[in-house]
Order: structure tokens, then C-alpha cells, then sequence
């Protein structure tokens, strides 16, 4: 089963990625790590988390899997540089080449918003996922994004992407369905959260507003929306409103995420 990754790994895309950390993206899991424990990241992206979380379950075994062996060469090219070991896997998440009862984490960030079955991904990470261990998944709900001050190329810009992840058959709305799909995979002990990203300070709405003003012209997002005949005017207007905002002192935005702790 394929999947289409709405974003793309343009540096645009990866600016943010590399941006988020396990503080900042998986504080609903850290307590429950300990060392020794073996541990799968799926969807590890430019594997900034990925490392985080490696050194937390030292001397445990880490795993990082992507989708596609270009994507792989992102995460590997964060861990040259790192003396921190770590298995590399492509594969899809609907049907992982990894044997039964395998690790004692298994991590998604950010993946299950963007494959096409979430139930069935679900169930193939509890499968691999040893009796008792945790599958951890966080997953933002854009249409809880809220914002400040109420520029309605703002508006044009989510409506364009739930279009366009819609089209890729992604769930931009999945925060808010993460533990209905838990459920409807099997799970019976679930701890169902949200927390949220803000950008409300001088550098961090330059760095969100920047990303986002960059992204809408230049990603896989940007090329799929001129493909589908979205004119180059209004993906500019959509990029100027972004730099605005970033300007703005009274600039503010809570990016909403749902996340779930579920026992295998």
C-alpha cells in the first residue's frame, strides 16, 4: 500500500523537522523510557528524535525506518555525525518487515495523518511491538491549528492543504482520531492526551512563519497544488501573509497534537 508524504523533504520541510526534538515532540512518552529497553521509530525523518530517544534507552537497541531509501539517507546523515548506534529499515508501515514481538517501544511521529490505512499501520506496530511494550503516536490535528491575528490567507492556506493531504489520502485532522483508530486496531489500554507547539516570540514566529512562507512555494505541497491548477498568485499571497504574520508583535499560533500511549 502506497503512501504520498504531502510534504516532501524540501529544506523548507526539513527546517522544522530538524527543529523538533523529544522534549519538544515526544514529552508525553519520556517517562516511561528506561535504558536497555529496545526501541522502533517509525517514520524517523531527519532523525533528530530518533537520537534523542536512543540515548535515553542506551545501551537498547534503536531502530530507524523510513519509507523510501532517500528518506533513509536523511536520517542516516543526522546519525554520521553522532556516536549513538542504530539499525536502519525501509519499509512500509502497513506491512513491516520485522519479525512478531520485537521491540518494547514502537514510536510514530507525524506518520499516521499521512498513510493511507491508520488502523491497519496500527495494528502492524503492535504486532512487532513486544506484550506489554508501548506503541507511542503523536499526530497534529490541523483543523485545531488556531491563530492570531485572523488573515484570511491564513484560511486559504489551511483550506489548500486539507486538500491537498486529502487528495494524498491522508487524515490532516488525525490528532483528534488517533484514539479512535487505537481502538478500532485492538488496543485495549490506551492513554489518550494533546499538547500543543507555540510560536508567540520574536524568533519563534520567524522561524514558523518563515518555514511555512517558503514551504507554500517551494515543497512537494507547493508543486502538487500548481499541478491541480492553483495559481502561482495566490501560493504567493499564502507566502507574503505568512511573513506578515511572522512580523506582527501580536503574532500567535498553537499548533494542537493528539497522542496516545497504548500497551501492546
Amino acid at each position: 500500500m502506497s503512501n504520498v508524504y504531502t510534504h516532501g523533504h524540501h529544506e523548507s520541510v526539513l527546517r522544522s523537522h530538524t527543529w523538533r526534538t523529544a522534549e519538544n515532540s515526544a514529552g508525553y512518552l519520556l517517562p516511561h523510557l528506561r535504558p536497555g529497553m529496545s526501541l522502533l521509530d517509525v517514520g524517523a525523518g531527519p532523525g533528530t528524535i530518533t537520537a534523542d530517544l536512543g540515548r535515553l534507552v542506551e545501551p537498547g537497541q534503536v531502530t530507524a525506518l523510513e519509507a523510501s531509501e532517500a528518506a533513509l539517507d536523511i536520517t542516516k546523515a543526522t546519525f554520521a555525525t553522532l556516536d549513538l548506534p542504530v539499525n536502519f529499515v525501509v519499509g512500509d508501515v502497513h506491512a513491516l518487515d520485522l519479525p512478531d514481538d520485537t521491540y518494547d517501544v514502537v514510536h510514530a511521529h507525524q506518520v499516521l495523518q499521512h498513510v493511507a490505512d491508520p488502523v491497519r499501520a496500527l495494528r502492524e506496530m503492535r504486532r512487532v511491538c513486544t506484550p506489554g511494550g508501548i506503541v507511542a503516536v503523536r499526530d497534529s490535528d490541523y483543523g485545531g491549528f488556531t491563530w492570531y491575528p485572523s488573515l484570511p490567507e491564513l484560511d486559504e492556506w489551511m483550506a489548500l492543504y486539507q486538500r491537498m493531504a486529502r487528495a494524498n489520502q491522508g487524515e490532516p485532522n488525525a490528532g483528534r482520531r488517533l484514539l479512535s483508530w487505537a481502538l478500532d486496531a485492538g488496543f485495549e489500554r490506551v492513554d489518550a492526551t494533546a499538547s500543543t507547539w507555540t510560536f508567540a516570540d520574536e524568533d519563534s514566529r520567524a522561524f514558523w512563519g518563515g518555514m511555512w512562507a517558503d514551504r507554500i512555494l517551494k515543497s512537494a505541497m507547493a508543486d502538487q497544488a500548481r499541478r491541480t491548477g492553483v495559481p502561482e498568485e495566490t501560493l504567493e499571497r499564502i507566502s507574503a501573509a505568512w511573513r506578515t504574520w511572522s512580523e506582527r508583535p501580536d503574532g500567535w499560533i498553537a499548533i494542537l497534537h493528539g497522542e496516545l500511549l497504548c500497551t501492546a
